[in-house]
């Protein structure tokens, strides 16, 4: 019997003694972040029996029906993050202004972001769902936090990851120094480090991308999802289709097993459909820190500047040489239509 664990308090404590310049705060932030995904998880497991599955008959600010773990996930991680200090200001998918910390609380260094419950449509259906987190230092010099401590280039990003409720709840993060991987322990309550350093496969087995927008899809990004179903093998070897609908899903098979991930633009949603800062950019975040990329088809995710704080983009994000090949395909049919493939396009 194993008796020898590794907590993720006792990781991340261990990882901020390499630097004697750090005061404990991001270690802090993290497990307040870490709690809240507990509390998530057990509300989870009960959903079925404590009648909170389903549609709180309500809409999110992007026009979205909002699911009553919805609710429950973007209060709690407000709760758990408010009162701590370490906080200045908040911003989350299902609000439509930035969240700044409450005027009986102190304001702290730092901003996050957090998309409280993606893939909430796969709820009522036992599918795997996640939260996903970002966090970046103020920029503002005083007070609650402006919207410009969260209008930051993903680049800018000290911190991200997110919680996973599936068959297990797993946390992943990232603070610049490679991507771990923690499991929730029921039994304890502790999330514990069952995977010290992912490094994503450089070529990846899977693809997933919702196929059933193709028709709306710009010819280059048909050509390149053709090259993945295995239709032109001089370019790159076929791969096995697997799609979820939830992006933390899909990105955590593909970190694991190696693949891409695409939601690209189309004639629905020219600008893209995923959340660039709730979304977009703290995956990228992990992608790059366990060696694989993200693009918005050809720019870089990390390098793009945000305009407004529910900024949409395409995203194309797992194993580098397949990232790579969309963005050659891309590449290539914007020169041979005279720029007609552009980077707010595709």
């Amino acid at each position: 019997m194993q008796t020898s664990v590794t907590t993720i308090e006792r990781f991340i404590l261990d990882q901020e003694d390499r630097y004697p310049e750090a005061t404990g705060e991001l270690s802090n932030l993290l497990y307040d972040i870490a709690l809240a995904g507990k509390i998530i998880a057990a509300a989870i497991r009960r959903a079925g029996i404590a009648n909170i599955l389903g549609s709180a008959e309500a809409q999110n600010v992007q026009g979205e029906e909002q699911q009553k773990l919805d609710v429950l996930a973007n209060e709690t991680i407000k709760n758990c993050l408010s009162h701590t200090g370490r906080v200045c200001v908040m911003g989350s998918e299902e609000e439509e202004d930035i969240i700044p910390v409450p005027q009986e609380f102190e304001a702290g260094k730092y901003a996050v972001l957090f998309d409280p419950l993606d893939g909430s449509s796969n709820i009522d259906v036992n599918c795997a769902v996640g939260t996903i987190f970002s966090i970046y230092r103020r920029v503002s010099l005083e007070g609650r936090g402006t919207v410009a401590d969260v209008l930051q280039p993903g680049v800018r990003q000290v911190a991200a990851g997110y919680v996973m409720y599936g068959s297990s709840t797993m946390m992943v993060y990232t603070t610049g120094q490679g991507v771990h991987g923690f499991t929730l322990d029921p039994t304890i309550g502790e999330f514990l480090l069952c995977a010290p350093r992912i490094v994503t496969p450089r070529v990846g087995r899977y693809y997933s991308v919702n196929e059933s927008n193709f028709g709306r899809w710009e010819r280059g990004v048909q050509l390149a999802v053709r090259g993945l179903h295995g239709d032109r093998p001089d370019e790159i070897r076929g791969k096995n289709s697997r799609y979820i609908g939830s992006l933390v899903a899909d990105f955590h098979r593909n970190l694991i097993a190696g693949g891409i991930f695409m939601y690209p633009a189309d004639t629905k949603n020219t600008r893209g459909k995923l959340r660039l800062l709730y979304e977009a950019a703290p995956m990228a975040f992990l992608a790059e820190q366990a060696e694989g990329s993200a693009t918005d088809g050809m720019n870089r995710i990390l390098d793009i500047q945000p305009a407004h704080l529910h900024q949409r983009t395409p995203l194309v994000i797992g194993s580098r040489h397949d990232v790579g090949y969309v963005a050659d395909t891309l590449r290539r049919m914007q020169i041979r239509t005279s720029g007609a493939y552009t980077a707010s396009v595709l």
